[in-house]
């Protein structure tokens, strides 16, 4: 977890140079100032005919800078690019931001130059997050441009373009590329982290976040050309409308089900549990209604998704504020993820529908946050992580534990016993058996409050003078046993004696004659042919010795050990 922590840190650092790096070069970077007119094709018209239409008439101007819807015409959309002085010789570069995924055409007078778009693998040159032409020296500068852009099914982009010169261009593209491939690393990085964690621990939490950021990270390399242009992903050519909707609607079903797990929804608003699970059951059939192909149900998704998804993540955003409210610690996680990439979505939406033109930058921040999301929510998973190993550390302890003196049970005390057994001979060990004598008399006279508390004190008084290494345990009712490495018969029996008299300085009476409570104790030493069972058998026997020694003492079992005393007999005469 150190390393995890570390490594988001490592990461934070990594994401702020990139976006310091790309603010640098975009503020370095100086482009041609331009004149730009558009108006719709009309059928059958050629270019030459729209320069000299234009010459005569402009068209709307827009400013190329500030974004721009251009009408989804039939027949197309005629953009004139004019250059302003002073011109530059050489060769340029036109670029078109945020193009959508119809093809663009650049022609010089009635030559068709190049037509491409986002999702092209042809020979022409491919911009990256953009489209670009090559404008020849050839070309005079103070020579208009014409841009066309083709009629599609798919919906226009809000774009902006540019004339730089290539060092200008290779610049600001090579800053660009920094910032997307960072925070596209950054995303799939934390998407890879969280499927490791899923399968470690077991947490389809971790599972659902991991399905979410991939889908964001498609939807932001679709919609920029990341797919498409450097990460050269072909086989989506054609599909990236399909793609995006599914992978938007899929995107808010795994969000849904992220949250309900991650921010225990089920506890904090459990009456918000059923409408979030039906948006993360709901999301998935307008993706299977989009694959029918039938027009009707087809055009029925395309018209509820939007609508849908905004209520989504609103209806996310609530549940997450309302179980932040009500103590859920790692909603807090979720919401400062998830509001700020939701307003940049809200946003990035009102640039679709015209407005916000002069907040270019803001589907680079969507990619931007989206890498600060997948952070934020790591650094929650890693807490969650932690959070789920200290509950296993606490519940194995707890189970491990005897929950009245605290030391091992039985069955924990056994298994650490046999890893001690399983690490061969080269140190000797000793099993020490302890029995309380007239347990049962002190438990008669003075009730089981205070068997308990004397229990309690033994075992406090045996892990004081106990070494930290050794195990000790509690066997059952008034019976303990420790195990020690490293020790011989003659230390191990000294140990013994101390500790019987250790017992005996409880001061603890057991009936009316003012007898104290005393131990006990059966030692075993390990032979090469020693189990665990067999040690605490010969120590079981040594003590039962003891016993009939006399009480409130020590003996160690030979290699075959006392003749063993069966405890029914015992009760019967020396209980």
């Amino acid at each position: 977890m150190r390393f995890c922590n570390r490594q988001h840190g490592w990461i934070l650092r990594l994401l702020q140079a990139t976006l310091l790096c790309g603010l640098w070069f975009a503020g370095v970077a100086g482009a041609t100032e331009l004149l730009t007119n558009a108006r719709e094709a009309r059928p059958g018209e050629q270019p030459v005919d729209v320069l000299n239409d234009a010459a005569q008439r402009p068209f709307p101007s827009f400013d190329p800078a500030r974004l721009q819807i251009l009408p989804n015409s039939p027949n197309g959309t005629w953009v004139v690019v004019r250059a302003l002085p002073p011109w530059t010789s050489g060769d340029r570069v036109l670029s078109v931001r945020h193009p959508g995924m119809g093809p663009v055409s650049l022609y010089d007078g009635n030559t068709l130059v190049a037509t491409t778009s986002l999702e092209d693998f042809g020979p022409p040159l491919h911009g990256h997050g953009r489209l670009i032409f090559n404008v020849p020296a050839s070309i005079p500068a103070s020579r208009p441009l014409l841009l066309k852009f083709q009629a599609s099914a798919l919906p226009p982009g809000a774009v902006t373009i540019s004339l730089d010169s290539w060092p200008d261009y290779l610049r600001e593209d090579g800053s660009w590329m920094v910032f997307a491939a960072g925070s596209f690393a950054v995303m799939m990085t934390m998407a890879l982290m969280a499927l490791c964690f899923a399968l470690i621990l077991r947490d389809m939490t971790f599972g659902w976040y991991a399905a979410y950021l991939l889908c964001y990270a498609l939807i932001q390399g679709l919609r920029s050309g990341f797919a498409f242009h450097p990460l050269e992903f072909e086989s989506l050519a054609g599909m990236a409308d399909t793609l995006g909707d599914a992978a938007t609607a899929l995107s808010v079903s795994f969000a849904a089900l992220f949250m309900l797990r991650f921010a225990r929804v089920d506890e904090y608003v459990p009456l918000l549990r059923t409408p979030v699970l039906s948006f993360a059951v709901v999301m998935p059939l307008l993706v299977v209604l989009r694959a029918t192909g039938v027009g009707f149900l087809v055009g029925m998704a395309q018209l509820l998704l939007q609508p849908l998804v905004l209520l989504g993540a609103l209806l996310l955003l609530g549940a997450g504020a309302v179980a932040a409210a009500r103590g859920s610690r790692h909603a807090w996680f979720f919401l400062v993820g998830w509001i700020p990439l939701l307003i940049l979505t809200a946003l990035c939406g009102a640039q679709q529908q015209g407005m916000l033109a002069g907040a270019p930058w803001l589907p680079d921040a969507a990619i931007a946050m989206g890498a600060f999301e997948a952070i934020v929510l790591s650094i929650g998973l890693s807490d969650r992580a932690l959070t789920i190993r200290h509950d296993r550390d606490r519940a194995r302890e707890l189970a491990d534990s005897d929950p009245l003196t605290g030391l091992l049970n039985r069955r924990a005390w056994t298994e650490a016993a046999l890893d001690v057994l399983d690490q061969g001979l080269a140190r000797s060990v000793a099993v020490l058996f302890f029995d309380l004598d007239h347990f049962k008399a002190l438990n008669d006279r003075h009730g089981h409050a205070a068997g308990d508390k004397a229990l309690v004190a033994v075992a406090g008084a045996l892990r004081q003078e106990l070494r930290p290494s050794d195990l000790l345990g509690r066997y059952g009712g008034e019976e303990f046993v420790a195990l020690l490495q490293g020790v011989d018969r003659e230390n191990a029996m000294q140990i013994a004696t101390r500790l019987c008299r250790r017992v005996h300085r409880l001061d603890v009476h057991v009936d009316a004659a003012d007898a104290l409570l005393t131990v006990s104790i059966g030692v075993a030493m390990r032979t090469p042919a020693d189990t665990v069972q067999s040690l605490v058998e010969r120590a079981d026997a040594a003590m039962y010795s003891a016993k009939l020694g006399g009480r409130n003492r020590a003996v160690c079992a030979g290699h075959v050990g006392p003749v063993l005393v069966r405890r029914t007999e015992i009760g019967k005469t020396a209980s």
